[in-house]
């Protein structure tokens, strides 16, 4: 159901991925054609050379000191020379995050420190040994051996191979001159020589050369591809103590966000209506004392009280507005967003497309969000017009604010956009803002659905 505030200017190009992102710069070369000369393909390169001679010492630690231990663990040693080995191999996945962000461009964090419960040394031994990151690192430096192994050939021969054949025309003098031949040999038996030295021959060997120089850099990004999931995987947090950490940090948004909505209520409560209600009380009582001695005085402050009744009434309503307005858990989002719109100050098209209502909570969330989208709107935009879109897709709900103001909201900015963002990411939420400078301005936020 659509309520109109204006005409309607509904995205037509809305999908559940929120709004269009804006392309990267646009190259006139094609990508295929700049692949081997673009620093991305050397450091990839570099990260799988330098893969095999530290996956090599690594490889032969990790499995002397693993060997060692399970040797030793008929006796004590064998326990805390083991808990030596995952700890080293913890440091050298640290030097390898290190080298993954420098060469790959991957962001991995780093996994949970390791504690002792006690801060001894025994406690410090069975914490490591506890640990399931420092059995993945140990796992990582077992495995990226044989892969290291196997890039670092496959991708030097690609390299190398690619780059004689390709420049093949630009040295092959060398071989009539200093080796007695006409070229690089093809094929030769007792009976039978082929030499790569006709210029077709040369043209074609340019030719093969110049395809594999076009192909090795994808060839390299996939190999480096294994290594970043290699990386990510192994020696990354776990993808549940991730998920932990982001559900205390959202707990404390949480927190955080209730304990100011309170404070908010609270000082309204005191400002408003509570110090309206005592002056009234106080008018009240003098109109009581001289209503015998003075009845048209007594009957003026009555009138006047009567006045601030409806102020203090009309606070108390606008206090309940902004905890939960009655139309939102009555009649749904559609109408609550509707009387927003009707109270901002600029013409909004409000369009809500619903077959049902989610649950209360995301209901409530996505009410506070337009009504702070369109409060920004009518302080900070200097806009005309502003639409406010709500469909669903799949299981997420989408919230879509646009004007046609000035632009140039940002998040990080310290506005209250980026509390909007935190409320949103205490439920699992997204706000994307798209606002160039000169406008318009789009205002995506995708909440989950859970009906």
């Amino acid at each position: 159901m659509a309520t109109a505030y204006g005409p309607d200017t509904r995205d037509p190009q809305r999908s559940g991925s929120g709004p269009e992102e804006h392309s990267s710069v646009k190259h006139v070369v094609p990508a295929v054609l700049r692949a081997p000369f673009e620093a991305r393909t050397w450091r990839e390169f570099g990260y799988l050379l330098l893969s095999l001679p530290i996956s090599t010492v690594v490889f032969g630690l990790a499995v002397a000191l693993t060997s060692a231990s399970a040797g030793l663990l008929i006796t004590f040693l064998g326990i805390p020379l083991l808990a030596g080995t995952l700890a080293m191999c913890r440091g050298i996945g640290a030097m390898e995050r290190v080298r993954a962000r420098g060469l790959l461009g991957l962001q991995v964090a780093d996994p949970a420190p390791v504690r002792g419960r006690t801060g001894g040394l025994m406690s410090w031994v069975g914490a490591v040994l506890k640990s399931g990151a420092s059995w993945r690192h140990l796992l990582y430096a077992l495995l990226h051996f044989p892969w290291a192994v196997f890039a670092f050939t496959f991708s030097l021969t690609f390299w190398t191979c690619a780059w004689a054949a390709f420049t093949y025309p630009l040295w092959q003098w060398i071989f009539p001159r200093y080796v007695g031949t006409g070229g690089i040999q093809l094929y030769g038996d007792a009976s039978h020589d082929v030499y790569l030295d006709s210029p077709f021959e040369l043209a074609t060997t340019c030719a093969t050369g110049l395809i594999l120089v076009l192909v090795t850099p994808w060839i390299i990004r996939g190999l480096t591809y294994v290594d970043r999931v290699m990386v990510y995987g192994l020696l990354g947090p776990s993808q549940l103590a991730s998920r932990v950490s982001e559900l205390e940090s959202d707990r404390g948004v949480v927190v955080d966000t209730a304990a100011a909505d309170l404070r908010r209520i609270e000082r309204d409560l005191h400002d408003g209506a509570q110090a309206r209600l005592v002056a009234l009380a106080m008018d009240l009582g003098l109109a009581k004392e001289k209503l015998a001695q003075d009845p048209e005085a007594a009957a003026r402050m009555v009138d006047e009280a009567h006045g601030e009744v409806k102020v203090a009434l009309q606070e108390l309503r606008d206090l309940a507005r902004g905890i939960h307005p009655a139309v939102l858990t009555d009649r749904g989002l559609d109408a609550a967003l509707s009387a927003v719109a009707s109270r901002c100050t600029v013409l909004v098209t409000v369009e809500v497309d619903l077959a049902s209502r989610p649950a209360q909570a995301i209901e409530g969330i996505a009410y506070f969000t337009v009504s702070e989208l369109l409060q920004n709107v009518s302080k900070h935009a200097c806009a005309t017009h502003a639409t406010v879109d709500v469909w669903r897709t799949a299981d997420r709900l989408m919230l879509q604010v646009t004007d046609n103001g000035r632009g140039g909201a940002d998040l990080s900015a310290g506005s209250g956009l980026a509390g909007l963002t935190e409320r949103l990411d205490a439920v699992d939420g997204i706000l994307v803002v798209d606002s160039p400078v000169g406008g318009p301005t789009r205002v995506t936020a995708e909440l989950p659905w859970r009906g």
